[in-house]
């Protein structure tokens, strides 16, 4: 289909731009624990629940397996961002191939760049720190720093506002999970592409509103820049 042009890349960071080798499921797990165990989880299938809702805001999503408990769900997200925290330390992450190099390449020719992630801001900015990021985008978000966080398409207008993009149409938002998605289509951007690099796979990606499943984001500036 033909591409509009495109003013804002916002793009997702682990699985799409960030890759971890699993320390997101294994924090989950961690979390899990911390909050009670997944034998005290309000769902059935908290394991299941949690690949579910990959992208979302990871204190809503504990918030969500634990009943609206708001002490364990605090007591989950903070051992998920330790161990999280920890991985990233131990240089367990690291690019996604050809990450880098498309954030460099978008803004060279003229397309803002954001990473959105539903990790509370100290993480994210360890994460950034480590791969040497700070200077690689014009902005970051976290859903603390925009309200709500995926599938709501809070971060995503809170990037347009911030960044002064004319319109939401301009936007490319790129993400490895159906939430990704759906914030990118409730947000009114002109492409919604999901990745085959990270939590959710083509069915799932295909699932869910979209315009476009690409390999990697590193397919990213060559249907962007034309």
């Amino acid at each position: 289909m033909p591409v509009r042009a495109v003013a804002l890349a916002a793009l997702d960071m682990a699985g799409t731009t960030v890759a971890d080798g699993g320390a997101v499921e294994r924090s989950f797990r961690r979390a899990l624990e911390a909050g009670g165990g997944p034998q005290s989880c309000a769902v059935s299938d908290p394991e299941g629940f949690v690949a579910t809702t990959m992208g979302q805001s990871k204190l809503a999503v504990f918030t969500a397996l634990f009943g609206g408990d708001g002490e364990r769900a605090g007591r989950a997200n903070a051992a998920f961002e330790e161990a999280y925290g920890e991985a990233v330390a131990a240089g367990e992450i690291a690019p996604v191939p050809g990450a880098t190099e498309t954030m460099a390449e978008l803004r060279d020719g003229g397309v803002k760049v954001c990473l959105t992630t539903g990790f509370a801001p100290v993480t994210r900015r360890m994460i950034m720190e480590t791969l040497g990021w700070n200077e690689a985008v014009d902005l970051a978000l976290s859903p603390a720093d925009a309200g709500r966080g995926r599938p709501w398409p809070d971060m995503i207008l809170t990037a347009v506002i911030r960044l002064e993009i004319d319109d939401v149409r301009e936007v490319a938002v790129v993400g490895d999970t159906t939430s990704d998605l759906v914030a990118g289509w409730r947000a009114g951007a002109g492409i919604v592409a999901g990745v085959l690099t990270g939590a959710h796979g083509r069915s799932q990606l295909e699932s869910a509103p979209h315009t476009h499943i690409l390999s990697s984001v590193a397919e990213l500036s060559g249907l962007v820049l034309h």
